[in-house]
Formats: C-alpha cells, sequence, structure tokens
C-alpha cells in the first residue's frame, strides 16, 4: 500500500450568521476580525519555515466564501505560497450557494482549486429555514452550474431527520440532487449538539427528534438510490462516482497525516494532535503576540495510533486489510480488540470479508454505537 498521503486543512471561521444546528468554531458576523484574522494565519503559516508539498489541500469553515474578493484572494495566495501542490493534488474549498459567483470561483481556479463542496443541506425551502439557512433551493441549483463550469468535481452535503421531514420529503431531496449529477454527495444525519440553538430549543421541548427508525429508513434511501444511480457507497456518510472520492477526507480514513492551521483547527504530525483554540478572538490575540494558539496537544502511544487508525479505517465501507494493518501498525487486529471483536462480529455488526474487517449492514446503521468499542 502507498505511503498515506500528507495534507493540509485551513480553518476559515466567518458566517453572516450561525445556523440552530452548528457546533463548529464560527465567528458569525463579524467581518471586522476578517482583516486580523488573515494576519494571524499568515503569521501562523510562516511558523513553518519551510514551503510544504502536500496531495490534498482544504480550505474549510465557516463559510470561506464569505471573504470578499480582496480577502479571497489573498487568502488563496498565502495559503498556497505554504502549501504546494504535488502532481495530480486535490485542492477543495467548502462553499456556501448563496455566496457563490463567477469571481469568487474564477480566483478559486487560477490558485489551483480543483474541487468545490456546496452545503446544501437541502431542496426544500421549507427545510432549509427550519436550518437556518441563508440560500433557497434555487440558489443551488445556480452554484452547482457554475461549479460545473470551472471545477473537476463538485460535491454536495445534504443533511436528513429534520423533525417532521417525511420519507418523501427526503427522497426528493436526493432525487434533485441525483439530476444535478455532482461526482460527489454526502449523507448527515441531523444531530442536536449541546451548546447549538437547537440544542437550547429540544431542551425547551420547541420539537422532538425524529426518531431513530425513521432516520434509518431515510439513511437507507439514501443508500439505496444513491447506489443505484451510480454513486459508490464508500464510507458511511460519503457517495462517489468513480475517480471522484472526497481525497483529502480518505487520508484522514488511512491514518495520513495533515497539517492545519486557523482558530479551531486540528493538526497530526509524527503521532502527535494538537487543536489550536477555538474561541477566534483567543486565537487572534494569542498568534499576533507571537504566541502558540495550541490549546489542546496529545501524544498518541503505539497503541492507540493503532487503535485509531482501525476506527477511522471501518469508517471505509471496504474496512481494514487484516495483514495490512499488522504490517503498518504492528499490531494484530484480533490481538488488539479482540475481546470487543468477538462480541461485534457475534453480533454481526462487524464481519470479516476477503481479509477485510468491515462494517455490516447492520452495523453500517449504528456505527457511531461501534466506535467506542474498539478505542
Amino acid at each position: 500500500m502507498a505511503r498515506p498521503e500528507r495534507s493540509a486543512y485551513i480553518h476559515v471561521p466567518f458566517c453572516a450568521h450561525r445556523c440552530g444546528y452548528c457546533n463548529f468554531t464560527v465567528a458569525a458576523g463579524r467581518d471586522d476580525l476578517i482583516e486580523p484574522y488573515l494576519v494571524a494565519l499568515e503569521r501562523e503559516l510562516a511558523w513553518l519555515k519551510t514551503v510544504r508539498n502536500v496531495r490534498t489541500l482544504f480550505i474549510g469553515g465557516g463559510t470561506p466564501t464569505q471573504l470578499p474578493p480582496a480577502p479571497w484572494r489573498r487568502l488563496l495566495a498565502t495559503v498556497t505560497r505554504w502549501f504546494r501542490l504535488e502532481q495530480q493534488a486535490e485542492f477543495s474549498i467548502e462553499a456556501n450557494p448563496a455566496d457563490v459567483d463567477p469571481q469568487r470561483l474564477d480566483l478559486a481556479r487560477q490558485f489551483g482549486v480543483t474541487r468545490i463542496s456546496l452545503g446544501a443541506q437541502s431542496f426544500s425551502n421549507s427545510n432549509l429555514r427550519f436550518l437556518e439557512r441563508d440560500h433557497a433551493g434555487k440558489d443551488v441549483l445556480r452554484a452547482v452550474a457554475l461549479a460545473r463550469e470551472r471545477f473537476d468535481s463538485v460535491s454536495l452535503d445534504l443533511i436528513f431527520g429534520l423533525p417532521h421531514e417525511s420519507l418523501e420529503g427526503w427522497r426528493h431531496d436526493l432525487q434533485s440532487a441525483i439530476e444535478l449529477a455532482p461526482q460527489h454527495i454526502s449523507t448527515y444525519g441531523l444531530t442536536f449538539e449541546k451548546g447549538t440553538l437547537f440544542w437550547n430549543r429540544l431542551s425547551r421541548r420547541e420539537f422532538q427528534p425524529l426518531g431513530e427508525e425513521r432516520e434509518r429508513e431515510m439513511f437507507e434511501l439514501a443508500i439505496e438510490m444513491l447506489t443505484s444511480a451510480g454513486y459508490e457507497h464508500y464510507e458511511v456518510s460519503n457517495f462517489a462516482r468513480p475517480g471522484h472520492r472526497a481525497r483529502h477526507n480518505e487520508a484522514y480514513w488511512t491514518g495520513g497525516e495533515y497539517y492545519a492551521a486557523g482558530p479551531g483547527a486540528a493538526r497530526y504530525l509524527d503521532r502527535c494532535r494538537e487543536i489550536n483554540h477555538r474561541s477566534v478572538t483567543t486565537y487572534l490575540k494569542r498568534v499576533l503576540r507571537g504566541e502558540s494558539p495550541v490549546t489542546e496537544r496529545e501524544r498518541l502511544n503505539d497503541e492507540q495510533a493503532a487503535r485509531e487508525r482501525l476506527v477511522f479505517g471501518l469508517r471505509r465501507l471496504e474496512g481494514v486489510h487484516r495483514v495490512e494493518f499488522e504490517q503498518q501498525t504492528g499490531f494484530s487486529i484480533d490481538g488488539l480488540v479482540g475481546t470487543a471483536l468477538k462480541k461485534l462480529l457475534q453480533w454481526e455488526l462487524l464481519e470479516f470479508a476477503n481479509e477485510h474487517l468491515r462494517l455490516t449492514h447492520s452495523g453500517l446503521m449504528v456505527s457511531d454505537a461501534i466506535w467506542p468499542e474498539l478505542l
């Protein structure tokens, strides 16, 4: 197996507003922080001292495309100055359909962007209003058309499992996405994270979660419709046309190392995981004072690294090859997680197939409950 790819992630925290379900590091309505953010990012990246070659580069957020054209150009110039794209590299940006315009996309293409991930979430205007998105279904159509003219790969994110959402409503979202024919589609069940506006609304009983059984039906419908339409279901939440997997995320799932910069950004190098401070203002103060923004640091021992490698690898539907895993980590799967493995095999949540340990269909439906057993 080839060496895992080395990657880089840049976090841009700006959004027009914070959506009710969002628990990411975001500075909503704080365009006054764009200039100090760019200065801080330039300083943090300069601490690399030398240009780094990467096979995948991802600018996420937040909403990177919310930046006005001049700061957007400056951001792209800064990032590509310190991270040199290798041949056949994947360079992705996240984008909000409401912000997508020819000028921003032309600048992105000029700096080597090859892939755009659009936060569509839904094609239903009522669903988008509930999610507190600032775009309409028609904006997704426009954004996809503009992106397709400029980039090799277009990806759509969709959210299912909204309170009161019907199976037919979700079917319509899936069919609308299929008709647009993006190269990649990600589907995520709506979650209620502590600290979000939705968590508070849920606590006040303003709405009720949809329920596990209906969410399972929606997930199974997504698998059925997308695979029938020619998409490969290659990871728990991700579907791709041949040759269009999200290589940046695959680098995470295969144990690759990655640089990262920006507030809340997490990096993993030489078995050391570091996370920058999640507060945007604290990140800015630290970096602009010449101090490290790192607020969490953990060095993994051999066993911890192997367990994480196993769990991340099992997110991919092809699973983890028994012999390759032992060659790469020094641990056999049975020796590492034997007791838990036996139980998960008996429950038919995991299975061995052609020397690959992988999720079964039942395991796929409850995968988040499996990972703690293996960690």
